[in-house]
């Protein structure tokens, strides 16, 4: 009886890491292109919700930007 419990639970894990799938969490990230009068502020505020500092902090940090200086048509990741 035991046999067959072991039996099925391995099954059933090897099922599961076959369908599994990777997350989107992990991914390249968007890519955005710096318009006129574009600012981190903005463009955190635009696509991440909650505390726009935040936003600003992951986009500086993914990017390696020193500080807040963007400039039009700069390609920009988004995580």
């Amino acid at each position: 009886m035991f046999g067959k419990i072991l039996l099925i639970a391995t099954l059933a894990l090897i099922a599961w890491a076959v369908v599994a799938r990777a997350s989107q969490g992990a991914g390249a990230g968007l890519r955005y292109t710096v318009r006129v009068h574009d600012t981190l502020w903005s463009i955190s505020v635009a696509h991440y919700a909650g505390d726009p500092r935040d936003g600003v902090w992951k986009i500086e940090r993914r990017n390696h930007l020193s500080g807040a200086l963007i400039r039009p048509g700069q390609q920009l990741i988004l995580p």
